[in-house]
Parts: structure tokens; C-alpha cells; sequence
């Protein structure tokens, strides 16, 4: 049985916890069937919460947890009736954590906003996991009933899962889906898009100026790198910090702020490295030819993220960041030169 157990669960427990809690092998037939009904209501709450937490954003798919959770309660009275029948009124309080080797679930339902593909992929290991557990379990259980017991638990596991496709079919028709999926995108593109773009922006471009005037006032390689290098993480500290405190992500739904921040910022940073490096070439002819490169190479990304992720039409997100680009690197190389 232990090998099974290993299979399923690498539990972080104290030793002190250890010592309190019972193997699967050795749990009555009273003790398997409560503990049943226990895993039946805690993954009704956890289908719950998955609807409750994407409701606002997927009301498709939180419909389908909502059914998904009120089949778990049909299934815990059919198994409390059984456990009824069999051991009478008093319930044992028996949980997961309280049995070693059975399996552990991170708290993804507390998590907010929810990403709806990371929450599908969760409900279908859920009932995957248990039903291959309790599946391994019957195959090494001695007792005749206790076998007989993990068999049924295993086969109603199944249904779960098959009740999740049928109603996926039923209630994410092709529309929802295809709603569903564009409110994602909008998402991805508010949490994470967004706020990469404004730094990339913010990096190559700013950075333009002071590097380049750096490098025609001194025509040092090594001098440029440096104010290049500084600029380039001041700007990303900078920005990082202006975007996790522009909102809270609770009303705009841009997610959370420190994400948004460490992209913004990391992006912004990069946005001034990628012409930055070229000043590590010794030769200030070379280096500046490559860096030139590069911020064109900066400037052709960045119009085509804005035509891709913001519906930029192509040509005037090339010609709005083309501009203010020459814009920002003839005044360095004017104000380097002077």
C-alpha cells in the first residue's frame, strides 16, 4: 500500500503530525466510507469556488462548475445513506490531511483572478487522481468489502469526469466557448501585454537619448555601456514601481499589481539592454552600428506587438513608434555631439 501512496502524495508534514495520522492500509471500512463523503463535500466547495471565482469573467463556465458542485452533493447523500445503513447516525471526522498518502490539492480556488484553462486542467485531475487512486488502493486492499468499496468509489470518480465533458458539451456551446475564449485573450493581453508594451516602449526609447548622447560626447565605449546600463535599470525600477501602483487590479481587472510591475519593469529594462550590449564591442564605429541595428530591430517588435495584441493597424503603430524613436535618437546623438 505504501507504494501507492507514494505514488499520489509527497506530503510536507512535521514529525509531530506523523505520528497522528493513519495509513490508507489501515483505515476500517467505516473510516474509507467517511472519509469518502468528506472528499465528496470539500470538492463540492472547491467546484463552488471555481464558480464563484469565474463567474464574472466566464459566467459559461462557472455555470458548469455550479453543476459540477451539485452532483458532489448528490453523490455525498448517496454515499452517506450507504454509510448510514451500514454504521448508523455518528459520522468520524476524517479528512485528507489526517490519512497518509492520500492526495493533497493546492488551494487554486483561492486564487484570484482564476485562469480558466489552469482551472479546467485542475477539475479534471481531481477526478482523474481520485479515481486512479482509489483504483490502486481496491488492488491492494486484502479485505473483500474494503476492495469491493474502493471499486464503487473509483467508478462514481468516473462518472464525475464524464459528467464534465457531457456538461461542457450542454452549457459551453461553440458561441460561449469562442466568448469565453476572446474574454481570455482581453486578459492576457490587460495583465500581461500591457504592461510588457509600455516598458518595452518606455526602454528602447528612453534610454535613446542619454545612451547615444553618452556616446558621441565621449566616443568611449566603456563610458556608454555604463550610462546605458544605469539608465536602462533606473528606467525598469522606475517603471516597475509606477505600474504595481497605478491600481490594484480590482476594478480594471489588470490583474495583480506586482505581476504587472516585475513585467513592466524586467521589459523595460530589457528595452534598454538590447542597445546597451552593443557598447561591450571596443570598436565605437562597430558598437554604434550594431546598437543602431538593434533599436531597429527594438522598433519593428514593438509595432508589431501594438498590431497584433492592440489592433494597431500596422503601418501607423510602425509610423508612431518609427517617429518618436528618430525623434529621441537624433536628440542624443545632437545633444552628444554639441
Amino acid at each position: 500500500m505504501s507504494n501507492v501512496a507514494q505514488s499520489f502524495l509527497r506530503p510536507r508534514r512535521s514529525p509531530s503530525h506523523e505520528a497522528h495520522v493513519k495509513r490508507f492500509a489501515d483505515l476500517t471500512e467505516q473510516e474509507i466510507l467517511a472519509l469518502a463523503i468528506t472528499n465528496e463535500e470539500e470538492d463540492s466547495r472547491i467546484y463552488q469556488g471555481f464558480a464563484e471565482g469565474l463567474r464574472q469573467a466566464y459566467p459559461s463556465s462557472a455555470k458548469v462548475f455550479e453543476e459540477m458542485a451539485q452532483e458532489e452533493v448528490r453523490h455525498r447523500g448517496m454515499l452517506f445513506d450507504l454509510y448510514r445503513n451500514k454504521f448508523g447516525e455518528y459520522l468520524p471526522l476524517i479528512r485528507r490531511q489526517d490519512v497518509k498518502g492520500f492526495i493533497q490539492k493546492k488551494p487554486l480556488w483561492l486564487t484570484r483572478p482564476l485562469g480558466l484553462e489552469e482551472v479546467r486542467k485542475h477539475a479534471e485531475a481531481m477526478e482523474y487522481e481520485a479515481a486512479r487512486f482509489y483504483r490502486k488502493a481496491a488492488h491492494s486492499a486484502r479485505d473483500a468489502s474494503v476492495r469491493q468499496l474502493l471499486v464503487e468509489l473509483a467508478e462514481i470518480e468516473d462518472q464525475h469526469e464524464n459528467l464534465a465533458q457531457e456538461l461542457g458539451e450542454k452549457i459551453l456551446t461553440k458561441t460561449a466557448r469562442e466568448k469565453e475564449d476572446e474574454t481570455a485573450r482581453r486578459m492576457f493581453v490587460l495583465q500581461y501585454v500591457q504592461p510588457g508594451l509600455a516598458g518595452l516602449m518606455d526602454g528602447s526609447v528612453s534610454t535613446l537619448a542619454p545612451l547615444f548622447a553618452a556616446a558621441f560626447a565621449t566616443h568611449n565605449t566603456w563610458e556608454t555601456f555604463v550610462v546605458g546600463l544605469a539608465a536602462s535599470v533606473g528606467a525598469g525600477i522606475s517603471m516597475g514601481f509606477a505600474e504595481a501602483l497605478s491600481d490594484d487590479g480590482s476594478l480594471t481587472g489588470r490583474g495583480a499589481p506586482v505581476v504587472r510591475g516585475v513585467v513592466c519593469g524586467v521589459m523595460t529594462a530589457l528595452g534598454g539592454l538590447g542597445h546597451t550590449l552593443p557598447y561591450l564591442i571596443p570598436d565605437f564605429w562597430t558598437a554604434t552600428t550594431v546598437a543602431i541595428i538593434v533599436v531597429a530591430v527594438e522598433l519593428a517588435v514593438i509595432s508589431y506587438v501594438r498590431h497584433h495584441f492592440m489592433d494597431t493597424p500596422l503601418l501607423s503603430a510602425a509610423f508612431q513608434v518609427v517617429v518618436g524613436g528618430v525623434l529621441v535618437f537624433v536628440a542624443g546623438i545632437l545633444i552628444g555631439s554639441s
